[in-house]
């Protein structure tokens, strides 16, 4: 969410800013503010009522101490009408305070100056791009084939268990999964990130505090039941370790990673593009996530992007970076870079990753913040990332690193595998 502050000392560049998005801002921005107008006036009411009759029950007690019983009885009644004014003005404080909210979270986060302006994933800048299309000297297989081959997963069985959307891995294609899972966590642990194991429910203020809802609310598995959403990344239950906390100094890099399931109900239930593991409602992703000083925010983002080239350059896969434009930019993100491998069977692109920072959107909706050098408390910012999520990767490893009798696994997982081969 964005700053109340932001839109009341530089409301023009916000609504500029999220041209980029083509999103018109004006008409909300105006609302808000003229709500907030109203809000501060009722509020300053509101603050001198309760200076009166703060003031007035001073005197009351002097009143009785002086014997003057029948004008302490009179300021206690002036009290009685003070208290009920004070009743009406909070409700009228905390309705448009509540209306304000609303209205806010309306409004996507302000893209960074460095995010181009765009509709959509065809206006979307490709940065760098590692590692050579492999070659064949046979008509190469999807993945979906290679997997039906050597019996590594049935999407036949997912679909008879759950429905569409939710693949049974079998022997060395669960090993494979188990295998990734571990690889990626140890070297998330090598670059500083302390592992968590995360609840895989989040109640609605989890939800709201990383953005979620209600822009995603569709988009998410509900427990009417439990009030609770089944998590569809693993960013949702680690950024909100330190939802309501205030760290106590300036001197702070919080770095967190997590293996999780993840659930979503969009993916793959419309659309082309979505056979094998392309789209799915249930899959395996590790998580890197990061709290930082606004001042450190790029180079986190920088270090974090870096991480990811080299998980994938261990596992030699050929990829590219994407920095998104505004039209193709998530809701909460000031910045994202997607990293997409090559699909040697398929010949697209498939996105593994997406790295991202927030800056104080999620933070202002979390109330993370921080101590400062003169002790006043101050936004921190967040960033996160996928290192890595296991479908695409794994449908990449299986097609690009085929023979005509197998598949090589990367040296890197051999250890994790106990087999070198499929």
């Amino acid at each position: 969410m964005l700053e109340i502050q932001r839109l009341r000392t530089d409301k023009e560049s916000v609504i500029e800013g999220l041209k980029k998005r083509h999103f018109d801002a004006s008409e909300i921005v105006a609302n808000i503010l003229s709500k907030d107008e109203q809000w501060r006036g009722e509020k300053a009411k509101l603050e001198d009522v309760a200076s009166k009759m703060n003031k007035i029950s001073k005197q009351i007690g002097f009143l009785f101490k002086e014997g003057k019983q029948q004008e302490a009885n009179e300021a206690k009644a002036q009290t009685t009408v003070l208290k009920a004014e004070e009743n009406e003005l909070k409700e009228k404080v905390d309705a448009l305070q509540a209306e304000i909210t609303e209205l806010m979270y309306q409004l996507p986060n302000v893209p960074n100056e460095q995010v181009p302006s765009g509709k959509s994933e065809a206006d979307n800048e490709t940065i760098f791009e590692a590692g050579e299309e492999p070659n064949f000297d046979f008509k190469p297989m999807p993945h979906w084939d290679i997997a039906s081959k050597f019996n590594l997963i049935d999407f036949e069985l997912g679909v008879k268990i759950t429905g569409a959307g939710f693949p049974m891995y079998i022997g060395k294609g669960a090993k494979l999964q188990r295998a990734l899972i571990s690889f990626f966590l140890d070297e998330a642990d090598k670059a500083g990130y302390v592992e968590h194991q995360a609840p895989l429910l989040v109640n609605e203020d989890s939800a709201m505090g990383t953005g979620q809802l209600p822009d995603k609310e569709g988009q998410m598995y509900y427990m009417p039941v439990d009030d609770l959403y089944l998590i569809p990344t693993g960013e949702v239950p680690l950024t909100n370790i330190y939802r309501n906390v205030i760290l106590p100094n300036d001197d702070f890099s919080i770095k967190i990673t997590g293996y999780t399931p993840c659930f979503r109900r969009e993916a793959g239930s419309y659309g082309k593009d979505v056979r094998g593991l392309n789209r799915l409602h249930q899959f395996d992703k590790v998580e890197i996530v990061r709290i930082e000083h606004p001042d450190n925010s790029e180079k986190a983002l920088n270090e974090m992007i870096d991480h990811v080239k080299g998980l994938l350059e261990k596992l030699g896969l050929q990829y590219r970076i994407l920095r998104l434009c505004g039209g193709d930019t998530g809701f909460a993100a000031a910045m994202t870079y997607d990293f997409e491998v090559y699909s040697a069977a398929q010949e697209k692109w498939l996105e593994v990753s997406s790295v991202s920072r927030f800056d104080t959107f999620q933070t202002t909706r979390l109330k993370l913040r921080f101590k400062n050098t003169d002790k006043k408390t101050q936004l921190c910012h967040t960033l996160n990332g996928s290192a890595l999520a296991l479908p695409r990767i794994v449908a990449a490893l299986l097609e690009n690193h085929q023979t005509e009798n197998g598949v090589e696994m990367p040296s890197c997982l051999h250890g994790y595998l106990g087999f070198e081969k499929v």
